[in-house]
């Protein structure tokens, strides 16, 4: 399964740490994936979302 939202295509970016020495190492910036049960075309599925499309209401949350 991708890490991935299935609303806005939200993926993991990569990006470097860079220490107070200046020690430099490569490293991942993940999404924050929430999975949630959604109405999708009259049905209800799950489906993995990013906090921010939850926020913007852009699913509706089954109840």
């Amino acid at each position: 399964m991708a890490k991935s939202c299935e609303i806005c295509g939200k993926k993991p970016v990569v990006g470097r740490t860079v220490s107070h020495a200046h020690n430099v190492h490569p490293r991942r910036f993940e999404p924050n994936l929430q999975t949630v049960r959604a109405l999708i075309n009259g049905g209800v599925r799950r489906i993995r979302v990013c906090t921010r499309c939850l926020r913007s209401n852009k699913i509706v949350k089954a109840a």
